[in-house]
């Protein structure tokens, strides 16, 4: 898994900068009970239409448990986000962003969890309306310590919900967000000066604390919907698991009028241990509720093996259904990867062994895969 490869000193590093020259943060790890907001849509101006929409006030807070939500779909509002051609791009930008407000921050991981993950729940008024697979970018606050005088730099972050929000209205986007530290080699000892300044910004914030966003941006990880009964296989290490949620939120628990997904959606998911899953409980609701249209495999590092006797990463667990996926690809499902850029080279080793294996040419077929756009990479 990505971890593995970045070493025992850091817990998770520095963002690094993205192709598109944004430093690119970690993305989200399910809780059973997340905070909704319990407000009905106001008007009917489409929020890219007017950027002077003011955020609503935040009120009582509805805990609603997934067990709840996922008895039945969800009604969506407003419907006319799904009137839009073509994803909203950019829509604010670095030197002019959008002012939201934070709803709610969750940690997700249990307390044997290697490092801490944040369920974050960002207000942005209806204002900065998104497509599932899209990233918002944050400017923490402050100055930035290579630029003095200059605002820190957007880092980027998968967006964990729908279009919709965990409150369903097109108001609030969630975001998975690890937290960074910075431990000395020699000492052991956590170096706080080093720390991640956006993540630790955002684990750190408390409801009703204003964040400056960006975006959405990103078009590599949209979810087709051309057609509904399509298999998607979703790759993810982490916080990469964070474009999923919204896909499978949109797939099985939302009542979207225009997508009545009835195809195959299979998450693999690599993580350290059991304490460190993200959205576990939503996920495995989903796979009780829809068990021929979802699948659900974990990798587990430190504590399950693979068949070498080896630690099981994500990678493991792909070569273990390879025969299936591979048949899946030939029938052209979409294949996605989301998390630490460390884990494409194990996943690729391993594509390419089993293509050998089965007398296929790897190059081949992954230029063709690329060519259909069945293949979808997004990697930080």
């Amino acid at each position: 898994m990505a971890s593995s490869a970045l070493g025992a000193q850091v817990a998770a590093a520095a963002a690094p900068v993205s192709s598109d020259g944004f430093l690119r943060g970690s993305s989200l790890k399910g809780c059973s009970n997340l905070n909704f907001q319990n407000k009905p849509w106001m008007g009917k101006t489409l929020a890219w239409e007017s950027k002077t929409r003011q955020p609503r006030q935040l009120n009582k807070v509805l805990c609603m448990s997934v067990q709840q939500a996922s008895k039945s779909k969800i009604a969506v509002k407003p419907v006319e986000l799904e009137n839009a051609q073509e994803p909203p791009l950019n829509l604010y930008k670095p030197k002019e962003p959008y002012t939201a407000t934070i709803v709610s921050v969750e940690r997700l991981v249990g307390p044997k969890a290697p490092g801490e993950t944040c369920h974050i729940v960002i207000d942005h008024g209806g204002n900065v309306p998104y497509w599932e697979g899209q990233s918002y970018g944050v400017i923490p606050p402050g100055e930035n310590p290579k630029k003095p005088g200059s605002p820190n730099t957007v880092r980027l972050y998968s967006i964990a919900s729908t279009r919709y929000g965990d409150s369903f209205d097109g108001r609030t986007a969630s975001l998975c967000v690890r937290r960074a530290v910075y431990y000395d080699p020699e000492t052991g000892k956590e170096d706080p000066s080093k720390k991640g300044i956006c993540s630790n910004f955002l684990c750190d914030s408390k409801p009703g604390d204003k964040v400056q966003i960006t975006g959405p941006s990103g078009k590599i990880m949209l979810l087709p919907e051309d057609d509904p009964k399509a298999t998607h296989i979703m790759i993810a290490t982490g916080t990469g698991v964070a474009p999923y949620r919204g896909y499978l939120r949109r797939m099985f628990m939302e009542d979207v009028p225009t997508f009545k997904f009835g195809g195959l959606a299979w998450l693999f998911l690599g993580v350290a241990n059991s304490d460190s899953l993200l959205y576990d409980e939503e996920f495995t609701n989903y796979l009780r509720q829809h068990p021929d249209n979802f699948r659900y495999d974990k990798a587990l590092s430190r504590e399950q093996k693979n068949r070498n006797g080896g630690k099981m990463y994500v990678q493991d667990k792909i070569e273990e259904y390879s025969d299936e996926i591979f048949k899946l690809l030939d029938g052209g499902a979409h294949i996605y990867f989301c998390g630490l850029k460390g884990m494409m080279p194990g996943i690729q080793d391993t594509l390419k062994r089993v293509a050998e294996q089965r007398g296929e040419s790897w190059d081949q077929k992954l230029s063709q895969l690329k060519k259909n756009k069945q293949w979808h990479v997004e990697v930080y």
